[in-house]
């Protein structure tokens, strides 16, 4: 079909103005006789100029326009209601893989690769075992709830005080679970070690990071922040559960032992060579590590100890202060306020 035979009068938008431009490279063409000078003068390559010759000897003047777009909804995307059930198996059973849900999803007659199911996972910030565990506690906040022994052994597995659930308490400052953790190396200063108490009523936790394990840095948190906190409350300390460390254990003239003896605090160890059974302070440890030291450490250069330490405590208002924790104490509670709940029931 010759170009000459389809030139009339064009409508004016933008798009039959682009087509327009193109239109003249063809009659151009026409005129010259030749292609490659037509493109030359126009700006266009040889195999562009094909396929909108193509388009036109096809479609017309329509074929030089651009095609509409393509409308971002996959025809084969996840129908929302598969992708609901993912994320409701995702929490309901926590501990599964992908390739597990894959086959659940199969048994209910939908077909699901285990690729696909990872991609809306992440996508919905359950991408990760420990995504779909805070998930699991951020949905189940502020009200009690019975789960699963399947659920039960996942946050027994994340969670070492909720495994340690026996070791009771009925009061805060009745059972304190102290440990000493080791951050890392500062360059001009050393190593560095976090000396931990939480509390078992309600995870309430205490930090002071030093730059030795000794006896007087373990005294110093229990002194200076620990007796204090609970003192202003009206409460007594009654007793702190440690490790066999050489910073807690010694003779009746250890400093630590010492301490607790002098404010009559009792002195309760873990079993030789279980230290896991101080779950309450261990799972303390695992989420400061991963929430505050991993992510402060790479992105602040710290030259004290003091500076560290300053950003810790703002952490540690977030934790006891501002972040619901789960637990079968808490139930979705902060830890000031089932701490603050037991006070004014006491009052």
């Amino acid at each position: 079909m010759d170009v000459s035979s389809k030139t009339m009068k064009l409508p004016r938008d933008a798009a039959s103005k682009v087509a327009q431009q193109r239109m003249s490279v063809l009659e151009l063409a026409r005129e010259l006789g030749n292609v490659a000078e037509a493109c030359r003068q126009r700006g266009m390559d040889r195999t562009s100029f094909y396929e909108w010759k193509r388009r036109f000897q096809m479609q017309g003047f329509d074929g030089l326009k651009d095609l509409p777009p393509i409308h971002k909804s996959h025809p084969q995307a996840t129908a929302p209601e598969v992708v609901e059930r993912i994320r409701a198996l995702a929490l309901e059973h926590p501990a599964y893989g992908c390739n597990r849900l894959e086959a659940i999803l199969s048994l209910e007659g939908t077909r699901v690769s285990a690729i696909t199911i990872q991609k809306l996972l992440n996508e919905n910030g359950l991408g990760t075992r420990i995504e779909r565990w805070l998930a699991l506690e951020e949905a189940n906040a502020g009200r009690a709830i019975d789960i699963t022994p399947e659920q039960a052994a996942f946050l027994e597995k994340l969670n070492p005080c909720f495994r340690e659930r026996h070791v009771e308490s009925t009061a805060p400052g009745e059972l304190l679970s102290a440990d000493t953790f080791f951050v890392g190396s500062l360059k001009g200063v050393g190593k560095v070690y976090l000396h931990a108490v939480v509390d078992t009523y309600g995870s309430y936790a205490f930090g002071f990071l030093h730059v030795s394990k000794q006896p007087e840095a373990a005294v110093a948190v229990l002194h200076n922040d620990v007796l204090l906190f609970y003192r202003n409350l009206g409460l007594p300390v009654k007793a702190v559960l440690t490790d066999n460390g050489r910073e807690f254990c010694g003779t009746e003239k250890h400093p630590y032992e010492l301490y607790l003896d002098l404010n009559g605090i009792d002195h309760r160890r873990t079993k030789v060579k279980t230290p896991k059974t101080n779950g309450f302070v261990e799972r303390f440890n695992g989420t400061v590590l991963d929430e505050f030291f991993r992510i402060k450490m790479r992105e602040t250069f710290y030259d004290s100890v003091e500076a560290m330490q300053a950003d810790l405590d703002a952490w540690l208002v977030h934790y006891n202060t501002e972040r619901p924790h789960l637990g079968y104490r808490n139930m979705g509670r902060r830890p000031i306020e089932t701490i603050m709940s037991f006070v004014s029931q006491e009052g």
